[in-house]
């Protein structure tokens, strides 16, 4: 018999999913990645309505709400990408700025022709996550993390997801979606936000509050 689930990542995205398991795999004492942390379809968590005007009111929202539906620890994140040239757009609307929720291929060719005069030197970018803790009894975390880069004029690579292939970090030479998958946790934005957030995920899923 698999044990209780002990926590939620208030996530339908697949992408995001095995990559916050793989955060959290090994990292909380005692906590089976694989049979006690579930998804929000998992959980039978409904929808949450992302009307928040900063990605920290978005994570924060997702979490409590799937915290008080299901009374398990959720974590959250909202993440988007911040254009300079765009003064932070697409930001908070980065999975629908082409108009329907979750079309990557959309999002990512109307962003690469709205670029399309922009020279390299202006083209200055970077992934934004928030990433949220929330119980049932009320008590909340929020961490913020980043990765900057440059924007390419074309896709590149096949690992990731959303706007993953167009972002080129600073120092490398390979777009996000190039990385392996080690790599790219261990640089990004995501990866920043949810490591500052796993100590107070331990504590929490320890019984400390």
């Amino acid at each position: 018999m698999s044990p209780e689930p002990r926590l939620v990542l208030a996530t339908r995205n697949q992408g995001k999913l095995r990559e916050l398991r793989e955060l959290l795999r090994g990292q909380v004492p005692g906590l089976d990645v694989d049979s006690q942390v579930i998804d929000a379809a998992a959980a039978g968590a409904p929808d949450v309505v992302e009307d928040g005007t900063t990605f920290e009111e978005n994570s924060l929202k997702k979490a409590h709400a799937v915290a008080q539906h299901t009374g398990l620890v959720a974590v959250a994140d909202d993440s988007g990408l911040s254009v300079e040239v765009l003064g932070g757009a697409p930001g908070i609307f980065s999975a629908r700025w082409a108009g329907r929720h979750g079309d990557d291929e959309a999002n990512l060719r109307l962003l690469l022709n709205q670029l399309a005069d922009v020279r390299a030197e202006h083209r200055n970018a970077a992934f934004v996550c928030a990433a949220a803790l929330a119980t049932a009894s009320g008590a909340e975390a929020v961490e913020r993390g980043y990765l900057a880069g440059t924007l390419l004029t074309e896709p590149r690579g096949a690992n990731g997801f959303g706007y993953d292939p167009i972002l080129q970090p600073h120092g490398m030479h390979l777009s996000v979606a190039e990385l392996d998958p080690e790599v790219k946790n261990s640089l990004s934005h995501r990866g920043q936000a949810f490591r500052q957030l796993l100590p107070e995920l331990i504590r929490v899923l320890s019984g400390g509050r």
